[in-house]
């Protein structure tokens, strides 16, 4: 899905075209977004900013979404959006967009900020897998790559179930915020063998990184440290000698070399 399996994760009101070219350096995706594309989910993020949150909220969310991928077409790194919407509508429209440039679509099942919940949106679609599925297979039908952004330790939700119902739906990735719960990737994994995973929450370097990589995840995302260019580099080099470890025949770990 990317090269580098390092991800910058999507961080509200932060996270455009701009911010993605200045980490491209170090990681093979940046979700942008998150973006409200309805009426209803721009009514919510108007009230989290009336609290002071920040949040992207431009007059035509479909042609903001356009403008900053287009702004990336030469960026050495693939674009994702992070999208919330009550209706399918506008789901399938951003999925076109990215679809046009082989950006990833990232349905935000995974806020839980109670505005976006109360509108059916964020977290609250982990308990609904069946609107859920229907958000994925808008956007998979329009021809994007589709990832869902999902949070652990939710109460009542079974992260396998819901892996094994997006992936069922058309999904091609999970991007799993572990919290506090990092065997949570490995149910995700086992649940949906063929999703991308993507693990988040904590990664910071080595020790954070084999973790998660050891539990079956296939990258890791940076989500508040993706501006510091110091961590950024410190998980690059910890994903790309993971790697680099497993295509070794002897499965040396090249980290023991650079310290020999």
């Amino acid at each position: 899905m990317f090269e580098p399996r390092v991800a910058l994760a999507s961080l509200s009101g932060e996270a455009d075209a701009d911010w993605a070219r200045a980490g491209s350096d170090d990681a093979g995706a940046a979700f942008l977004g998150g973006v409200a594309l309805d009426d209803a989910t721009r009514a919510a993020a108007r009230a989290m900013v009336d609290r002071d949150r920040t949040e992207f909220l431009p007059a035509d969310p479909i042609a903001f979404v356009e403008r900053e991928l287009d702004a990336l077409s030469a960026a050495p790194i693939r674009p994702g959006v992070n999208v919330r919407s009550a209706t399918l509508g506008p789901v399938s429209d951003v999925a076109a967009a990215c679809a046009d440039r082989n950006a990833i679509v990232e349905i935000n099942a995974h806020c839980r900020q109670s505005e976006m919940c109360e509108v059916g949106c964020g977290e609250s679609l982990l308990r609904d897998t069946g609107r859920l599925r229907e958000c994925v297979a808008a956007a998979s039908d329009a021809g994007a790559d589709v990832s869902v952004k999902v949070r652990a330790e939710v109460a009542g939700v079974d992260l396998g179930a819901t892996a094994a119902a997006i992936e069922a739906a058309g999904g091609d990735a999970i991007h799993v915020d572990a919290m506090d719960s990092e065997s949570a990737v490995d149910d995700v994994a086992a649940a949906a063998p063929s999703l991308f995973v993507v693990a988040n929450n904590g990664v910071r370097g080595r020790e954070s990184v084999r973790e998660y990589l050891a539990y079956g995840a296939d990258a890791v995302s940076l989500g508040r440290p993706s501006t510091d260019r110091r961590i950024r580099r410190r998980v690059r080099r910890a994903v790309d000698e993971w790697f680099e470890r497993e295509e070794s025949p002897e499965g040396e770990d090249p980290g023991d070399r650079e310290r020999a």
